[in-house]
């Protein structure tokens, strides 16, 4: 008699649509939870490592309601000669932002978490990204943000949406990782856990 191996219950620890659109390309069934965590970053530490830790605090915030479950938590940190840049929320930051980052690079760091809730163990990852700014005029930012308003998006930009308009280029490992989940390296993860894409 063959026995049938039990798939774990897969829960996406995100209210971003983005993100959940990015982890629907996967074909795989999955629930989203709010994960509530505290998004605060702390000053010893470098963006790379406050996108880790935030994206694994958002996973075991999850976790303390979910047992028996994988789940993927995600942070993005974006970063312009040195400095985080943050959600903008409004307009006014907004148009501040992209005036800021006009004709620079800005690099985003995306992390990755994966915990089984079962057994406590995480897989964590950072996909960085390096994106180049066109030279926006004042017109163009305001054109922009009045179609798109990316007010929640660090950096003020929405790649997958107008926001391709005002980049010169994007290099990454992993497209997706801009946008906001690094499926590459998720798909490697699940497979750590016998959860297998294909």
């Amino acid at each position: 008699m063959k026995i049938q191996k039990i798939t774990p219950k897969i829960i996406l620890a995100s209210t971003s649509i983005y993100r959940r659109e990015l982890l629907q390309r996967l074909q795989i069934t999955f629930e989203t939870v709010d994960p509530q965590a505290d998004e605060i970053l702390l000053p010893d530490e470098t963006p790379q490592q406050s996108a880790v830790r935030l994206a694994e605090v958002k996973a075991r915030a999850v976790a303390a309601k979910c047992p028996s479950a994988l789940i993927i938590g995600s942070d993005q940190v974006a970063v312009l000669d040195g400095a985080q840049l943050g959600k903008p929320m409004t307009h006014d930051n907004a148009i501040r932002q992209l005036q800021r980052v006009r004709g620079k690079e800005v690099f985003f760091h995306t992390a990755l978490c994966l915990l089984n809730s079962s057994t406590g163990h995480a897989q964590t990852r950072s996909v960085p990204c390096q994106v180049k700014f066109r030279q926006l005029s004042d017109q163009q930012i305001e054109n922009y943000l009045h179609k798109e308003q990316p007010y929640h998006c660090a950096g003020s930009a929405k790649s997958e949406g107008l926001g391709i308009a005002l980049i010169e280029y994007i290099r990454s490992d992993d497209p997706n990782a801009l946008i906001g989940l690094p499926l590459i390296a998720l798909i490697e993860m699940l497979d750590n856990e016998e959860v297998h894409i294909l």
